[in-house]
């Protein structure tokens, strides 16, 4: 593991003075030097989350894929939402937006007096292991992130957005990043926020985002693969999370689909809410109003219409 950070951080301070820093002192743009190192960080994280993808996770789709693939347009989509947020295109947009006003924030609490509580010290030679402490941060924003989840299927604003999302009647391992920027950014924002509230590591955060980003695109794969009676229990697996995305069998107007497996590592947080099931199959995924029996409601078929029709949707307009 030394071998890999190392070689990771000499890539990094590789790229960063070879390519990144000329160009910003280029441009003028100096002050943000630290900033920028930490981009190019984010940005061999994205390449590195999309070899592992198509090494691994694509060998394994064409091995025992859970449906055929017919639409391949919507797919490549779906490559381009996560380009957009592997290469640190959408890291950049957090920059500028949630970064900012977090550091105001907490800055003025700092200033009254707040501290952040640091869940690594709650057990002095436990806790502070780093590999005990990383599993207490995993579980925590999953926490976060299956109550997210869950109140995008709940709140109809919210849903309006996450409905981009479910729209993907071809999903593959690259539908997880398909989402509308606005749910990104507020999610993100949440994130950001409990990351200062229990100041979490720098390196915690990264390995808790890249394990966090692997098994997301894992449980999006269309892959026919279970984890086992027991296994199923432990990790969120492609067979739990398509069950989530499966069309609702009863039309519900502009109502969230699938409230049920909203977990996004562990299924654990499902079964202590009772919003668990492991009885699903490899059916159809999408949204019940797309049918053409119920509607064919128009979600859209590009990047910017999408976008736009989950705006209008926000307004009532759609």
């Amino acid at each position: 593991m030394e071998i890999l950070s190392d070689l990771f951080s000499g890539t990094q301070q590789w790229l960063f003075e070879t390519l990144v820093q000329p160009l910003l002192f280029h441009l003028g743009l100096g002050s943000i030097l630290e900033d920028a190192y930490d981009g190019t960080m984010w940005l061999l994280l994205g390449v590195l989350q999309l070899a592992i993808m198509l090494a691994v996770f694509a060998p394994l789709q064409r091995w025992r894929p859970a449906e055929k693939v017919i639409d391949r347009a919507a797919v490549r989509l779906d490559i381009l939402y996560t380009a957009i947020h592997s290469l640190g295109l959408f890291r950049l947009v957090l920059f500028f937006t949630t970064q900012p006003l977090a550091d105001h924030l907490f800055g003025q609490l700092h200033v009254l007096g707040f501290s952040a509580y640091h869940v690594d010290e709650i057990w002095p030679g436990v806790t502070d292991r780093a590999w005990v402490s990383l599993i207490i941060y995993l579980l925590i924003f999953d926490f976060v992130d299956y109550a997210f989840h869950r109140a995008e299927h709940r709140y109809r604003w919210l849903w309006a957005l996450h409905a981009v999302h479910h729209s993907q009647r071809q999903m593959t391992m690259w539908s997880d990043n398909r989402n509308h920027l606005l749910s990104d950014l507020l999610r993100d924002l949440v994130v950001v926020l409990v990351s200062h509230l229990i100041g979490v590591p720098p390196g915690q955060f990264v390995a808790v985002v890249v394990i966090t980003r692997l098994v997301e695109s894992l449980s999006h794969a269309n892959l026919r693969v279970g984890f086992g009676r027991v296994g199923q229990y432990l990790l969120v697996g492609p067979r739990f999370h398509r069950h989530h995305h499966a069309i609702a069998p009863a039309p519900v107007a502009d109502a969230p689909e699938a409230n049920y497996n909203f977990g996004v590592l562990f299924p654990f947080w499902d079964v202590l809410f009772r919003t668990a099931r492991f009885d699903g199959n490899y059916g159809p995924t999408g949204i019940s109003d797309q049918l053409p029996e119920r509607g064919a409601r128009d979600y859209g078929r590009g990047f910017f219409v999408q976008q736009w029709l989950g705006i209008k949707r926000l307004i009532g307009r759609s």
